[in-house]
Formats: C-alpha cells, sequence, structure tokens
C-alpha cells in the first residue's frame, strides 16, 4: 500500500517554443508587453497565422522575462479543470517552485475535488513572494469548460502584485474584460497591433525564403496580406521556391485562402517523399516526436525527417525534448489533404497513436486518442480497467470528464457505475447518483463485474450506501446489506468495501456494537493491504473515530499508530489536499489527547477542523467543530 503516482505529462507543452533563426524583432509589441506587466491580465487576441505565439515566445525568451515566464500551449484535451490547473500549474513550477508546491500537491489528492483548495494555496503563496512572474496560457480559445473559466476569472479576482497573467486565443476569453478594462487590470494586443509593418513584412519574406533580392513587388504582397504573418510565411516559402520570382510574387497577390491553395499546390510537391509522409499523415497529431511517428507510420527515421523539416522552417516549430509542433494554419490545409487523399486512414493512424501512448503508461492520451478514432469501445474498455489507476493520481475527476463524453455514444451499465465512482471520488455526489440510477435499470444478473468484485450489482449498491444515501441511514442500511450479501467472494477487494460499507452503516442506525465489530473484522483482513491508500486512511480514521466513541483508546491508538508513515507520507505528497483521507484520523488522534487533556488537545482539534472543512463531509465536520468546542 502506498500514496499514488504522479500522473504522466508532456512536458513539451510546458516549455517556451523556440524561435527559428528567422523571426523577425518585434520590439515595439514586446516593449509593449514589458510596459503592461504590472496589470493583472493581457489578453493577444487574432485569427490563426497572426504571430501572437511567436511575439510571446521572443518575449519570454528576452533577457528581462527569461526565466520568469511559465508556458502553457493548450490543447483540446486540457478542457477539464484538474487536467487543465495541473498542467498550469507544473508549468509554473519550472520557473517558480516556491509558489506551487502546496497547490500541486493538493491536486494530486483523490477523494474530493480539490481546485478550491490549490488556488488557495497558490494565492497565498503569490502574496508572500518578493519575485514578479509571467504564465502564459497559449491557445486558450480551445477551452469551454465553464468552470475552468470561473475559476479563473476567481484567480485574477485576488492576484497579487507577484504574477502577471497572459492569455492568448484566437478569440476574448469569456472573463470579465470591460470591468478590467475600467479598473485598468487589462492589456489588450489584437491583430491590428500584430499586423507586420512593411519594413518587418520585408524582413520576414527575406529571412524565410533566403533569397539574396527579393522580387521589386514583393512590398505589394506584404500589402496585399495586410502585415498577416501566416500569409507572408507562405509567400516566402513559395518564392523560395520558385523559378519566376516576379511572377511569383504577382500570383501571391489574392486573399488568405487563395495563399493556402498556392502553397499546397506548388511548395508541398516539393517536400521530399518522406518529409511529405509524414507531414500529411502525421497531422491527426496535436504534437510530434520521432517515437510516435514511427508508431504511426511504421517507419524508423521519424526523428531525422522532423530534424529536417524544422530546419527548413515549414511551419513546424520545435518545442524541445524532440517534440514538435505543426502551425494549426498549416495543419489544417494538410488534414484537408489526408482527408482526400486518403479519406478513411485517419482512424488507423489515430488507433497507433493511441497504442504508442499506452505503451507509455499516458492513459489519459491513450483514451482520448482511442476516442477520436471512433473506437468507442477500445475507449470504454480502457477505462472499465483503468479507475485504480486515475485514482491513485487523483485524477477522478479527469476519468470523470472522459468518460462522460463517451457514455453519451454507448449504453454500458459497468461504464456507469464507474462514473458513479468517479463523481463520488472527486465530491460531485450529483453526478454520482445521476450515473448510479442510470445504471440500475441495466444491471442483470449475468451482467459482467468490473475487477476485483463480484457483481456489478453489489458494488453498485456499495456506492449507494456510500455517497447518495450518506444522509438517508435506513436507506444506506438496506443498500449495503444487499452489497454484503452480493460480494461473499472473500479473495476480491469488493467483498472487504461493500462489508466495510456495512458496518458504517449499522453505526449510522445506531448498532454499534455490530458496526464495529465489522470494521474491526475489515481492518483485520489481509485484503485491506491491496486497498489504494485514500481507502485505506479513511478506513483507518472511521475505525479509531469509532473505537474512540466506545472509550477502546488504546485500540484507537494501535489503529492510528498502524498508519502513521502511511499517513505522513499521504500530507506530504497531498498536502492541504489530503483532507478527504486525513480528516477523520486526525481527528481520532485529537480526541486520543482531549480524553487526558483537553487544553494540550486544541492545536489538533484545530488542525481536525481545517481538514474536516476542507474535505467537506458533513458528520466529520460538525465531530471536530464540537469536540474543539468542548476543548
Amino acid at each position: 500500500m502506498r500514496v499514488g503516482s504522479s500522473r504522466p505529462m508532456l512536458r513539451a507543452k510546458m516549455l517556451v517554443p523556440r524561435l527559428p533563426p528567422t523571426t523577425v524583432a518585434r520590439s515595439r509589441l514586446e516593449d509593449r508587453l514589458t510596459a503592461a506587466a504590472h496589470v493583472r491580465l493581457t489578453t493577444v487576441v487574432a485569427p490563426a497565422g497572426w504571430g501572437k505565439t511567436t511575439m510571446l515566445a521572443a518575449w519570454a525568451g528576452s533577457e528581462e522575462w527569461r526565466g520568469r515566464t511559465a508556458w502553457l500551449s493548450i490543447d483540446e484535451a486540457d478542457d477539464e479543470p484538474v487536467r487543465f490547473w495541473t498542467y498550469a500549474l507544473s508549468a509554473l513550477e519550472q520557473v517558480a517552485p516556491d509558489l506551487t508546491r502546496d497547490s500541486l500537491a493538493a491536486l494530486q489528492a483523490p477523494g474530493m475535488d480539490p481546485i478550491g483548495v490549490a488556488l488557495a494555496a497558490l494565492l497565498n503563496a503569490l502574496t508572500a513572494s518578493a519575485h514578479r512572474n509571467v504564465l502564459v496560457l497559449d491557445d486558450y480559445h480551445v477551452l469551454t469548460h465553464p468552470m475552468i473559466h470561473q475559476n479563473v476569472e476567481f484567480l485574477l479576482s485576488y492576484l497579487p502584485p507577484a504574477m502577471h497573467l497572459v492569455i492568448s486565443g484566437r478569440a476574448d476569453p469569456p472573463l470579465p474584460l470591460a470591468r478590467m478594462r475600467a479598473r485598468g487590470e487589462l492589456n489588450e494586443i489584437r491583430a491590428a497591433e500584430l499586423r507586420c509593418t512593411t519594413a518587418e513584412g520585408l524582413d520576414l519574406v527575406s529571412g524565410v525564403s533566403g533569397l539574396r533580392r527579393l522580387p521589386a513587388n514583393t512590398d505589394s504582397v506584404v500589402e496585399r496580406t495586410e502585415g498577416w504573418p501566416a500569409g507572408l510565411q507562405l509567400a516566402a516559402l513559395t518564392l523560395r521556391e520558385s523559378g519566376d520570382l516576379d511572377g511569383t510574387a504577382a500570383e501571391l497577390g489574392g486573399d488568405r485562402r487563395h495563399i493556402l491553395d498556392y502553397f499546397t499546390a506548388e511548395v508541398l510537391p516539393g517536400l521530399g517523399e518522406e518529409q511529405r509522409n509524414l507531414l500529411v499523415r502525421c497531422s491527426v497529431l496535436e504534437r510530434l516526436s520521432g517515437p510516435l511517428c514511427d508508431a504511426v507510420l511504421g517507419t524508423d527515421d521519424a526523428g531525422d525527417v522532423l530534424v529536417q523539416l524544422h530546419q527548413a522552417g515549414v511551419f513546424l516549430s520545435s518545442l524541445g525534448g524532440g517534440w514538435y509542433r505543426c502551425h494549426r494554419l498549416f495543419r489544417d490545409v494538410l488534414r484537408r489533404l489526408l482527408d482526400k487523399e486518403a479519406p478513411k486512414e485517419a482512424p488507423a493512424l489515430l488507433s497507433r497513436a493511441a497504442d504508442w501512448f499506452l505503451r507509455e503508461g499516458r492513459l489519459e492520451e491513450a483514451i482520448e486518442l482511442r476516442e477520436s478514432a471512433g473506437d468507442i469501445a477500445g475507449a470504454v474498455q480502457l477505462i472499465l480497467t483503468a479507475d485504480r489507476w486515475f485514482m491513485d493520481r487523483g485524477s477522478t475527476a479527469t476519468l470523470l470528464h472522459l468518460g462522460e463524453r463517451l457514455a453519451t455514444s454507448v449504453t454500458d451499465p459497468r461504464l456507469y457505475v464507474v462514473l458513479a465512482v468517479a463523481a463520488g471520488e472527486s465530491g460531485h455526489y450529483d453526478r454520482c447518483a445521476h450515473w448510479l440510477a442510470a445504471a440500475d435499470p441495466l444491471i442483470e444478473a449475468t451482467t459482467e463485474p468490473l475487477p476485483g468484485w463480484q457483481t456489478l450489482r453489489g458494488q453498485a449498491d456499495t456506492i449507494w450506501a456510500t455517497f447518495p444515501a450518506a444522509g438517508d441511514s435506513e436507506g444506506a442500511l438496506r443498500y449495503a446489506t444487499r452489497a454484503a450479501e452480493l460480494e461473499d467472494d472473500p479473495t476480491r477487494y469488493g467483498h472487504l468495501l461493500a462489508r466495510q460499507v456495512l458496518g458504517s452503516a449499522l453505526l449510522s442506525v445506531g448498532r454499534l456494537p455490530e458496526g464495529l465489530e465489522l470494521l474491526k473484522e475489515c481492518w483485520r483482513s489481509p485484503l485491506r493491504q491491496r486497498l489504494p491508500s485514500l481507502l485505506a486512511l479513511q478506513s483507518a480514521g472511521q475505525l479509531a473515530l469509532v473505537l474512540v466513541e466506545a472509550e477502546d483508546l488504546a485500540g484507537a491508538s494501535r489503529v492510528a499508530h498502524e498508519v502513521r508513515d502511511l499517513a505522513a507520507a499521504a500530507e506530504q505528497a497531498w498536502g492541504p489536499g489530503a483532507a478527504a483521507a486525513l480528516a477523520g484520523l486526525r481527528l481520532a488522534e485529537a480526541r486520543l489527547v482531549s480524553a487526558t487533556d483537553p487544553e494540550a488537545a486544541i492545536p489538533a482539534l484545530k488542525r481536525a477542523v481545517d481538514l474536516a472543512e476542507g474535505w467537506g463531509w458533513p458528520t466529520v465536520v460538525l465531530a471536530s467543530l464540537s469536540t474543539l468546542a468542548a476543548a
């Protein structure tokens, strides 16, 4: 039994993108960013291809801000609150680890919705900090989850001077911008400011094309593209491959769609077969690496091809660590080509990518890619066998998010039960009841159980008794009794959990001797060693509290001592987020002290109250407050 490990993360998402050598200096914009760094928020909003990321990366890499700017490149997969904040705070950790220690620990804690705890810890650390840092959230427009925007608004409302937030995207973020603008808390950069001046445009075309002499009418290309950086880069690449510079420059006088089509027709065919094959077939992926592309394409030299493409400046940005990212605008063009040339190939490519991520232990990405490939059954199967993986990593909210998306396409009571567990363990008790109610009419005696359980009905009844029926003692007892009868195989940990919940239900209806004896029996079971650390610590806290109530102080002390090291590890790993695991145990320990010296127990009881309120479980909150009041 151990405290769960951290979820695997793609570090490349948290690195400031590397700038190609052809990057044009835009000091006017960088100076504007620096001048406004004292306000709470800067927004950089413009359509695709306007150089938002490049401009911000150049600023972040300047002498003044290098090492002080945290960066997160956001994907559609980050549209889940716990995952988003885990990445955002991990990015900040790269430049200011002292600011994020407690908040990141809280986000890894299972058994509760930890975001409020994590943001409070971050704000406290920022308030005490004497250093100023920046957090850049790039491609923020892909986020749609309302809770993420509410969290960001909360952070901005109390953001101390120690941090400046920069949000970049294609649309205004759904934040109170008008209010911030009126208060002087907002700096805004839009497409009008991002347009290349004539001098910047000529420098860009010259640098990317590598031409010693530009066509005489290049000024008009800059003018006709309205300074659109992506259009100018496409024009430069087209000129580089042209044998008739003046004629090609004249051809590039159309609109943005015309330039993209011209590039597709004239430049892509000039790439090597391996280069073009990789770009087109791997356009299904957000980010690219040599091993990943080899797995998708069945090759063994994709890393070399990626280096060649990056050096050629074909809209491939290096993220560091062997990872690359294709410009979204260019990727859209490539994706259309794939659909045209091989309309049925995308699912197979995505499935191979999912297999690679699965081999790498990156379960979240594997599930998402299975879903994108249209393999809903495969994605569901991964979820059905992975609830323990998510629980150990404090990612049950992510499991709920992924599973609820899949649940719109399938009718499977096993999936619904997994979602009920995820909802209950992440503090979403209304969703827990919803998914149990959805599962109930579909569960039959022959329905296949989930790993560790003898019956799906027994598991569902255990969850009913634990969460939705927690305030209905008689109802909880009915569910728990049936669960214990169904889960009669002592080799499965479902047997232990069902009987433990039955012990709790007996206590709730006043049958103390029966409930206590059952909890003791569960505690002695060797199956307890197979429980996740969250459940083991909750069991210890519950049993210790009941033993104190039964005036068996020596027994309560033995239980607390037995999990002392596990509790210390949980507190160190999860920080303020350990409340769900430790609230009951710390209350029991404080009550042991209070039994002989109430005054000496007051600090421990105050700590127990803080933990209980952080977890929010009503009975433990009430018991903590009443014991503190008595002391």
